[in-house]
């Protein structure tokens, strides 16, 4: 189902606007003539629902993003199960409730691939979801985000708010969580390979077998199919947001080596966890929405890692971690 929705002249609140992804769809968002609205944390927690119901009434946008999480790797995940379950669910509860009560015409919940079942059928259908069991290492957080995807659900049911889902692949990009311990694969690759080449290592540890095969998204193409969601489409439905291509950890390892001139061997620890074997979207239904991902991973991986280079205030001498 599609319907039209201007963002011009309307305010649209990005929660989360200080991530990732929500500072990439504030970047988007300059060039739509829309008044972009934002609250740092000192003045908004997500977490309380008495105050984002204040903050929504106080401020009425007419469109939300919701791009605020508490995200993280595998070990993250894994050492963690309680902070990404119980702040996940109240973040989402707390905006999507507070938006229908304030009357927000337009609400695009930000969830993630990893809401699939481990084994789910390749690449992954918007069908596949529910219909088998999550992959362990991180299915607090995916059930977490599923509960989001229900809740825009519900509420167009019930309310008919006009609130719709989508589900990005694995991201990447400026802004990024290089963090050894809590970071994904790409950042944490970017930097043990920086920090490999910097102190002269021959040899780049990598966590797990490199066999498993991962789709990545920069993070800019994300933004830019985001707005175009909450433009086109109006749908009960959650919608996939990828590249629709995937490759092992094996050639993305072998890839960031290359951005980085790190020219050293690569060792892969079969010990540790791999995850989902395969995580590859199926974008189908976005591609007949009109949009595809137009940024290659290696032009991606470059600005990526040139980002990292120019902002990374971290202690570099950090070489613990995973990827």
């Amino acid at each position: 189902m599609t319907a039209e929705f201007a963002l011009r002249g309307k305010k649209v609140w990005i929660a989360g606007h200080r991530g990732m992804v929500g500072s990439a769809i504030v970047r988007r968002l300059a060039g739509e003539g829309c008044e972009v609205l934002t609250a740092a944390r000192d003045q908004l927690d997500l977490e309380r629902q008495q105050d984002v119901e204040e903050w929504l009434a106080t401020h009425r946008p007419d469109a939300v993003f919701v791009a605020a999480a508490k995200v993280g790797g595998i070990l993250a995940n894994d050492a963690h199960p309680a902070s990404f379950l119980y702040e996940n669910l109240m973040i989402e509860a707390n905006i999507i409730h507070a938006s229908y009560r304030a009357g927000v015409q337009k609400l695009l919940f930000l969830g993630s691939s990893c809401i699939y079942p481990k084994h789910a059928p390749q690449p992954m259908p918007e069908s596949a979801l529910l219909e088998g069991a999550l992959e362990p290492t991180n299915q607090w957080y995916a059930v977490a985000k599923i509960a989001g995807i229900k809740l825009c659900q519900a509420y167009r049911r019930q309310h008919g708010c006009n609130f719709i889902s989508a589900m990005p692949t694995n991201l990447y990009g400026p802004g990024d969580n290089f963090d050894l311990q809590t970071s994904h694969v790409i950042p944490a690759l970017l930097r043990k390979a920086h920090l490999a080449k910097t102190e002269g290592s021959d040899s780049l540890a990598v966590w797990g077998s490199g066999t498993p095969r991962r789709e990545f998204l920069y993070v800019e193409d994300l933004a830019d199919a985001c707005v175009h969601l909450i433009k086109v489409y109006s749908g009960e439905e959650h919608i996939n947001i990828g590249t629709g291509t995937d490759l092992t950890i094996h050639d993305l390892a072998l890839s960031v080596a290359r951005t980085v001139g790190f020219e050293g061997s690569i060792k892969f620890d079969p010990s540790k966890p791999d995850g989902t074997p395969r995580k590859l979207l199926d974008v189908r239904k976005l591609d007949s929405l009109g949009w595809r991902a137009t940024t290659p991973l290696d032009d991606g991986l470059a600005r990526t890692y040139a980002w990292y280079r120019e902002h990374a205030s971290k202690d570099d001498s950090e070489t613990t971690g995973a990827a």
